[in-house]
């Protein structure tokens, strides 16, 4: 009989794969090592071998990179077109946000994780695009989208849920660019 080879990398992946998922559909709180490790079809204390605990097997499906794109040669007027694009891959249901933004009601490591995706990516690209104060600007927008997200992808709204794409963007489109480029209050 041979002996099965085992591939650390795979299995570490699937074990990522299937705690992103759980995290996204049951939060921080519901999601167990146990409930990982069986829809990853590996036994828990491999899931404890690579992460230790829920807390650091929960930080490590957290990291994520976005790379927005270079928005600095982007008519204000544009960006919406540009950004929604990436919005809609990130935040949707298929997206590795969409746990992080169900978990962050509960943990605390959840919502640091998205202020920080936020702070070192998306606001220096829209930054590069505001008139003045492109912070204030930036968290503007970032709560427009985090707002759209919750009531598409979370709550379920139904005329959100059921706009494509191109609506969403046309509807958000003016909103975006009164954020970038109206005069401050």
């Amino acid at each position: 009989m041979a002996a099965r080879t085992r591939d650390a990398a795979a299995t570490k992946a699937a074990i990522m794969a299937a705690a992103r998922a759980q995290f996204g559909q049951n939060g921080f709180e519901r999601t167990t090592i146990r409930s990982v490790a069986k829809a990853a079809g590996v036994d828990p204390a491999l899931v404890m071998h690579y992460f230790v605990n829920k807390d650091n097997l929960f930080r490590e499906v957290s990291r994520l990179d976005i790379s927005p794109p270079d928005l600095s040669g982007v008519a204000p007027e544009d960006v919406a077109d540009v950004m929604l694009p990436l919005f809609v891959e990130v935040w949707g249901p298929e997206g590795p946000f969409l746990p992080l933004l169900r978990a962050a009601a509960s943990s605390q490591a959840a919502a640091d994780a998205l202020l920080d995706v936020f702070a070192r990516q998306v606001a220096p690209a829209l930054a590069a695009v505001a008139i003045d104060r492109p912070m204030e600007r930036a968290a503007l927008i970032g709560s427009q989208l985090l707002g759209i997200a919750v009531g598409r992808y979370i709550i379920g709204i139904p005329p959100l849920v059921a706009m494509d794409d191109q609506t969403l963007a046309r509807w958000l489109k003016p909103v975006l660019t009164h954020y970038l480029t109206d005069p401050a209050p």
